[in-house]
């Protein structure tokens, strides 16, 4: 090995200051040409050429480096978990078909013609057959299987680190998980994560950032404007109000900028996701303008401007609907696509948060009853028992997802151990 001549240099390269000088080789086997260089380049060659030379596109260090990452990351898992006292058991992989949240993947029996193993969506079963035995600590590094449409969180096999704890509360299950987490971010990225995470409930979620698992690294938040409205001159809002629907605002940083083509565009992208409208108010030069301002008096304009708390130059993206999920939700998309858009997320921050009192039930428009929202073993909050016959719609879940930069990366609840 020597040094490569000056000026020929490669700084790009880890071993671009040097070069082999070979006094002789061996060619152990000949190599057709390659497919593809293998290199960084290779995230742009066809993704169904690389997996047809999958071989190669193993050998790039991205693929490496990922691969190498999740072999530590089981190693601490299993670290984590044997330290608490779990114990790691294998459950079946070929069971019976239990009703989930999917369908499932089918594998035919050929000792018993004519019927059919199915693939676990989950342990879920199993490991609670595991809890009222006695092993009241387990976790498991599973694969699941689930035949459901892809999205980009959801494949038809995946991995998941699967843990059971007997005789808890939330907080034993969510310092568990915090203290995992904290742990892991620490080994694999060297990140320091702050501990307890932030806890929210389902509905204060829903009103402060239109979902479930909001993006906290983004700082716009809903706001309530049935205060202003309620009393304003513009009729629609005021009816939907008085029927007990929600009339909803986004505050845009910036947004008094917007085109009226970007407010066009924002409007359409509103509807698509089921608004019936969109109202957009701008402040220029403290001056709102925007198709309602004509229904609206002075007094209602201030009211506006107080409740919002938008600034000179910011614009208020408003929905109104009968149903106060589906404004905040329209609003809660457009807060992800125009914070990304608009650059308004930290890219460099990691935001955990534990959403809690998640709905126990919701309404099946078609069966025209009322069903689990996660499963049917979830316990409800038992304050609440006494109301389940007469506002079932009304019932918390003792059930958490821990959510990590809007996505959820774990869940779980307390199940019913009293029939």
């Amino acid at each position: 090995m020597t040094r490569r001549p000056q000026g020929t240099e490669n700084p790009s390269l880890a071993t671009g200051n040097v070069e082999i000088a070979a006094d002789d080789f061996l060619l152990l086997s000949p190599s057709e040409p390659l497919p593809f260089e293998i290199g960084d380049a290779t995230d742009k060659v066809d993704e169904t050429l690389r997996l047809s030379y999958r071989y190669l596109d193993l050998r790039r260090e991205r693929m490496q480096y990922n691969l190498r990452m999740r072999s530590k990351l089981y190693t601490f898992t299993r670290n984590y978990f044997t330290d608490n006292d779990f114990m790691e058991i294998e459950t079946p992989m070929l069971t019976k078909a239990t009703p989930e949240g999917a369908r499932d993947y089918l594998v035919p029996s050929r000792v018993n013609p004519g019927t059919f193993y199915a693939l676990p969506q989950s342990p879920q079963l199993f490991k609670q057959i595991l809890m009222i035995s006695g092993y009241d600590r387990y976790f498991q590094i599973v694969k699941c299987f689930r035949d459901e449409d892809l999205r980009a969180d959801r494949q038809p096999e995946f991995t998941q680190i699967d843990v059971e704890m007997s005789y808890v509360v939330e907080d034993d299950v969510m310092a568990m998980i915090e203290g995992y987490m904290k742990g892991l971010f620490k080994e694999i990225l060297n990140v320091d994560v702050p501990t307890p995470f932030t806890r929210m409930r389902y509905w204060d979620a829903i009103d402060r950032y239109g979902s479930d698992k909001p993006d906290l690294r983004i700082k716009m938040e809903l706001v309530d404007l049935a205060g202003v409205f309620e009393s304003a001159s513009f009729e629609p809002f005021r009816k939907i109000l008085k029927d007990g629907g929600a009339v909803r605002a986004l505050p845009l940083p910036g947004g008094a900028s917007l085109s009226r083509k970007e407010c066009s565009d924002v409007e359409q992208q509103a509807k698509k996701l089921g608004a019936s409208g969109l109202a957009i108010f701008q402040l220029k030069d403290n001056e709102f303008k925007g198709p309602l301002v004509k229904y609206m008096s002075k007094d209602d304009l201030e009211s506006l401007r107080k409740i919002s708390g938008i600034m000179d130059g910011d614009a208020l993206l408003v929905a109104a609907n009968t149903s106060r999920l589906k404004a905040c939700n329209v609003l809660g998309h457009l807060r992800l696509d125009l914070g990304k858009a608009r650059g308004l997320i930290n890219e460099h921050a990691w935001e955990f948060l534990w959403v809690t009192h998640f709905p126990l039930f919701e309404w099946d428009e078609d069966e025209k009853r009322w069903s689990a929202v996660h499963h049917p073993f979830t316990s409800p909050v038992l304050e609440q028992l006494p109301i389940m016959d007469t506002a079932p719609g009304e019932v918390s879940a003792r059930a958490y997802d821990v959510v990590l930069n809007g996505n959820e990366v774990g869940g779980g609840s307390i199940r019913i151990y009293n029939p």
